[in-house]
Parts: structure tokens; sequence; C-alpha cells
């Protein structure tokens, strides 16, 4: 098929409607991605923003998201005017997908009761805990439940104004369709989900409610959730406000279906093919996290795991870290100011080329170099704060190679301390691992030291190189195209994935020793990352 052919057919699936369009908002970008039949990216759209951290909380405005938002749809509409000379006005389908977990709480008037707490907040240690020993199931400092029950433990005025919490996902569906709703799957990152139900878990709502019964709130836990919808069901359709919140020129035209919004950890799970048992996926971005779908339940809770689901309600291991690829970012920016002022200027790409690289020419343990990518807390190492570090010794060897392995090992090793809880404790077995984020945008390098750091074969797929994004438009592609009583499993192997090129890379036995050996090295000098939370 010539290239005007194929401009041609996307114009066409453009002006009928039979686009799915999705939109996700991740830690430092928000990126729209639309799809025409084939479920392959026809236009995209893109908006970086950051995080701040406000009274010591990790937030976003709501302000920025509808900032970041527009933009977004704005690049998604010019990319498509730009290559097929038509405006944007109905996709056949859309999906809101965002980071997961978090807190958003509103009043009965739909006002914002305090700032967004977001995922990266690691300031609700007692509630946690309590939760987990009541409900004998953990609850990680990040879930919706655990920011909700601290406030309450904090005394925060607000908590007997509550009529509704949700996540981010959930509030951007529930601006743009008037539905207070959550996929499964970011259902199950703020309370624990029944698998036999697909909703939530009703004992350990009921346990919730006896817990805070004698602070008189004049409301039940059960009420001020998000309703929950597994994958392919309809979950509303945009608003007339709703489109003019997404484009303000008026072009987008309301009424079009929304599937239920989700978390990237869901997304992850799709854009990797990854929603079917023994299957899983890691995800690298501003944080790096572990998916598997597993065959049955654990044998005993484990602080590591948290137990989340698919998109369409199979049980899932997820083993999440605060901190992934920000470091590595940092370093990069700093080598590419210093070629910048050398009159050398690179591109942001060149420079991570050649920075990963040259960390495939190191010593397979990185030359006995230590770093620690810890720009946030990290619940897995028991850290409220990070401090981000980097460590030699007089013998240490110190190059460029040695440098950027070791901070390529580092934005791994907390991954797999986890990894090996679920692998090694629970003896959980795994047909096949995909990778995707930006880590793993310079190909074969994360790839294969990812291989080592779990000593399996690691693949990575060249469409879900647009990651999340695209991940909820085949969910919106799902909700539209879905057969009656198809499964989301047989949609993606059978119409999304069924000749997807994939690239393996098998764990390389010099790289496994070498990343045990720098594994040691971490988790002994994990006293000295401890000292410079205390101390600095």
């Amino acid at each position: 098929m010539t290239i005007d052919d194929q401009v041609s057919q996307a114009r066409e699936a453009i002006e009928s409607g039979r686009t799915a369009l999705g939109i996700e908002l991740g830690s430092t970008r928000i990126k729209a991605v639309l799809v025409g039949p084939d479920n392959a990216p026809i236009a995209t759209g893109s908006f970086d923003w950051e995080n701040q951290f406000v009274n010591r909380v990790w937030t976003y405005s709501l302000d920025a998201v509808w900032e970041g938002m527009r933009a977004c749809f704005a690049g998604l509409a010019a990319d498509v005017r730009s290559r097929y000379d038509i405006a944007l006005e109905s996709p056949g389908a859309i999906g809101v997908s965002a980071m997961m977990h978090g807190y958003l709480a509103f009043d009965a008037d739909g006002e914002l009761l305090v700032p967004f707490r977001t995922w990266r907040n690691t300031i609700t240690g007692q509630a946690a805990e309590e939760l987990s020993e009541l409900f004998g199931h953990n609850i990680p400092q990040r879930w919706s439940i655990a920011h909700l029950r601290q406030a309450i433990l904090n005394g925060e005025d607000h908590v007997g104004s509550i009529a509704h919490i949700t996540t981010l996902a959930g509030y951007v569906h529930w601006k743009l369709t008037g539905e207070k709703l959550l996929g499964v799957g970011d259902a199950s990152g703020m309370f624990p989900i029944d698998i036999a139900t697909g909703s939530y878990n009703t004992t350990m709502l009921g346990q919730f409610d006896s817990l805070v019964a004698d602070h008189g709130f004049g409301w039940k836990l059960g009420d001020i959730l998000p309703a929950v919808l597994p994958a392919g069901q309809a979950a509303g359709r945009l608003t007339a406000a709703g489109a003019a919140l997404l484009d303000p020129t008026g072009t987008l035209q309301a009424g079009i279906p929304l599937c239920p919004p989700e978390g990237d950890a869901g997304t992850g799970m799709v854009a990797t093919n990854s929603v079917a048992r023994r299957t899983g996926n890691v995800s690298a971005g501003t944080s790096i996290f572990a998916m598997i779908v597993l065959e049955g339940e654990l044998s005993r809770r484990h602080a590591e795991l948290d137990l989340v689901t698919t998109p369409a309600g199979d049980l899932v291991a997820m083993v999440h870290c605060n901190n992934g690829a920000s470091e590595l970012n940092a370093w990069a920016g700093l080598f590419g100011e210093f070629a910048t002022a050398l009159g050398a200027g690179a591109t942001q790409s060149a420079v991570f080329e050649t920075l990963f690289g040259a960390a495939l020419a190191a010593e397979p343990d990185a030359g006995g170099l230590l770093s620690y990518n810890y720009l946030s807390g990290e619940h897995i190492t028991h850290l409220a704060e990070g401090r981000p570090l980097f460590v030699r010794t007089p013998e240490s060897t110190f190059s460029l190679a040695n440098f950027m392995r070791a901070h390529l090992f580092a934005s791994l090793a907390t991954l797999r301390i986890g990894m090996n809880v679920l692998l090694q404790d629970e003896g959980v077995q795994l047909d096949s691992m995909f990778a995707h984020g930006g880590l793993f945008k310079t190909k074969g390098v994360a790839q294969r030291f990812l291989a080592a750091a779990i000593d399996a074969p690691v693949s990575v797929g060249e469409i879900a190189g647009e990651g999340g994004a695209w991940g909820i438009a085949v969910l919106a592609a799902f909700l539209k195209d879905g057969e009656p009583g198809q499964s989301l499993g047989d949609f993606l192997a059978g119409e999304v994935f069924a000749a997807a090129p994939l690239e393996t890379i098998a764990p390389d036995p010099s790289d496994v020793a070498g990343f045990e050996a720098y594994m040691a090295r971490y988790t002994a000098g994990l006293a000295i990352e401890k000292a410079a939370v205390e101390t600095i």
C-alpha cells in the first residue's frame, strides 16, 4: 500500500468516525493517540507537565489538568489537520487514563476539598498499616482508601464534607461525561476488589464503616466511591460541556461514547498484550512497576505486593516503585548542558542514545559503582523520603560506561526486590514479560538489563511505543468494536496483536551475574540512603 493510500484510508476513517481516541495523563506528559480501524496510531498530540511539591505534598492543580488536556487535544487536532487536511470532529469512541491511586475529594457542589494528593506521596503510613491489618489485605500508602483514612486520623476538617472521592482518570471522565465511575483496574487502586463480583469487597466496606462509625460522618464508604465497570462496558457519552472543556474551539462534537476510565497500570497491560494469566509487563517512566496476571490467590499477604486487577477484572500482583527514570533524566540533562557548553549541542534523543549505549560497554557489575535514584520515598525499602545518591569507593572503576550502567541498574533495583517476593517466595510462573515506557525507548539497553534483573526473557513491541495512551485508545476501540461476549484477551490477541512484531532479549549470563553483584552492594548500602534522608 502506498503512502497516499494510507493517508486516504486514514482520512476516510476519521471522517466516518471509525477511529478511537485515547488520552492518558502521565506523570510528566499528557498524551493523546488516535487509532484507525486496525488499531494502529494515525495521529498523536502531547503536553509536558510536572507535579509540584507543595506543603510537603506531591500534587497537580486542576487548572493544570485542563490546561494540559486542552493543549494535548489541540496538538492532536493539529496533527490530524496536518496529515489528512481535515478537522477532528467526532472520533468513534474516547477513553481517558491517568496515574493510578491518589486522592481527589469533592463536596456535594463538586468543589475540590483539598489539593490533589498523588500516588507519589508517602504520607499515609499509619493508615496503610492499620487498614492492611484490618482487612488482611495489603493496602499501599498511595491507595485512595489509605489517603482517606489518614485524613481521618489527622483530624482533617474536610472529611465530613465529602460527597465523593475518585482518581485523576475518574475526575476527568466525570467532567467529560457527568458519570462518576471507574474501570475496575483503576478502581482496584482505590479499594480492594472482590474478583468474584467485579466490584468493591463488601466485607471490607463494612469493616471500614464500622471503624469510622464514631466520627458521625454523613456518608458510607460505598456511597462516596465511584461505580465500577469492566472493559467493554458503556461508560457514558461526551457532553456539550465536556466537549468544550477538551476543545474550546467547538469543533469536537458531543455524544461520543466513552469507555470506562482506567489507570496507567491497566493501559500498560493492554499496550503490551499482558491481560492473560501468566503474562506480565514492566512500565518504566517516573515510576516503575511490574504487573503479573495471577493464576490464583497468593499464599499470604506481602507488603511489597499490591493486588489489583486487569481492566477485565482478573487478579494481578503489582510491584510498584515510586522512583523510576527521573534521576537518569536529570543526569542526561546535565550531560546535555555540558555538550552545549562545549559547543557540541546534541538533541535529547542523541544524548540518551549515547549515554545508554555507553552502558553496554561497562563492566558487568558497573565497576563497583553504586547509585540510588530516590527522589521521593520508597515503601519497598521503607523510606518515607528520598535523596538521590551516587557512591563509589577508591577502588571502583569510575568511567562513563560504568557510571551509566550503575544508574540504569539503580532504576531496576527496587523493582527486583519486590519481584523476588513474587517469583521466589510465591513461586509465581511467568510465560512472557513485556516492557514499555520511556526507559525502553533506546533499543536494547534497559530491555537487556531488565532481562538480567529478573533472569527471564523480556519483549518490547513497536506498537507499545505509544504507551498507555495507545492502550486506552484500544480499550475505547474494544467498546466500539468488540463482539458481544468477546473477552478483552481475545480481542487483543485476534484484533490488535495478531501480526504485531516483537523484539525479545534473553538474559545474558554475564549480565545476570553482574546484576546480582550490584544488588548485593545495593541492599547493603541502603543504610547510606537512610542516613542521607535523616541528615540532609
